[in-house]
């Protein structure tokens, strides 16, 4: 998700939904992660589970999350994940050394029949599954929602399109996508309330960096792709950049390193984006069939879902998005 400690450069505002319009670049990887783990922690294991024992809470969160769009007139274009950066390793192997950490205590719990031990934990060992990722692909086609495939980081992705004109904000919890050069990045999506707004243009002006400077300032701190250096956070990070100018001179008057650091730069600097993606931003979803794929097919209780679609429904007929067939 990024260096939280990011949040403290950004320039973040709470903007009301009605002042939001066009097509959202949705680092989909991101946002279905938050609808997996939110179904999975307050919903009965039964509502989501088929009778072969495969989880399907990701069709769930999805009903229940994509009306929240439609509802306001905004289309998304969900930007799925390609292969992650070699140097991405670290951080996925200590996401999945900390997910069997919980799945060890969540174990533990079921023996103990601790309820509200397991609620938590079944949501914190969730993982995208091929069937999950199988799954929301087809729910989105049927409710035509746009699919674009990146070849790397789907925020670096998302933040290009916004950057051709394609898109207008990029959607996602990723401080990162400010690194990609996301001009203009909704956050909070999957919460109650409006989202957040983080302004890139913003950001540079108020500390007076280039986007370069603002990517080397990150790596100081850390990112998903690097550690960073050891003592250096927000504060010390942007005084360090404004005295020395970039992240060489600043691991040089410092006699330190960052591991990578040039490849780092350069992911962030010139990402692996695809200009090869076309998309309908009149949508004409197949309300019938999405529901039979998820209640029939997939064994997902109705009564979790139908409201969800009842939401999507009326937002079509409201918004004038499209029509159902």
């Amino acid at each position: 998700m990024g260096n939280a400690a990011l949040r403290d450069l950004a320039v973040i505002d709470t903007v009301p939904f009605d002042e939001i319009e066009g097509i959202v670049a949705v680092d989909a990887h991101n946002w279905l992660y938050r609808y997996l783990t939110t179904t999975v922690k307050w919903t009965s294991s039964q509502k989501y589970t088929t009778d072969d024992g495969t989880e399907v809470a990701n069709l769930i969160g999805m009903v229940q999350g994509l009306p929240k769009f439609f509802e306001h007139d905004i289309t998304p274009v969900m930007v799925f994940d390609g292969g992650p950066s070699e140097l991405k390793a670290d951080e996925i192997a200590d996401r999945r050394e900390q997910r069997e950490v919980y799945e060890d205590q969540l174990e533990q719990a079921r023996e103990t029949g601790d309820t509200v031990a397991i609620a938590q934990l079944e949501s914190r060992t969730q993982r995208l599954t091929p069937t999950i990722q199988e799954t929301s692909r087809e729910l989105l086609r049927l409710l035509d929602v746009p699919i674009v495939e990146a070849p790397a980081e789907g925020e670096a992705q998302a933040a290009h399109m916004v950057k051709r004109g394609d898109a207008e904000y990029v959607g996602s919890e990723d401080y990162d996508a400010l690194l990609f050069g996301a001009p203009l990045t909704l956050r909070q999506l999957t919460s109650k309330g409006d989202p957040e707004l983080m302004d890139l243009e913003a950001t540079l002006t108020t500390h007076d960096l280039t986007l370069e400077q603002l990517i080397d300032a990150a790596i100081l701190i850390g990112t998903d792709f690097n550690p960073g250096v050891h003592g250096i956070g927000p504060k010390t990070a942007l005084q360090a950049i404004g005295e020395h100018g970039d992240l060489w001179s600043v691991l040089e008057a410092r006699g330190d390193s960052v591991e990578h650091g040039d490849r780092v730069r350069d992911l962030f600097r010139n990402p692996n984006v695809t200009d090869d993606y076309d998309f309908e931003t009149s949508l004409d979803p197949d309300l019938e069939a999405a529901r039979s794929y998820v209640v029939d097919e997939w064994g997902v209780d109705a009564g979790e879902v139908e409201r969800g679609f009842e939401r999507i429904d009326a937002s079509v007929v409201q918004t004038g998005l499209g029509e159902w067939t």
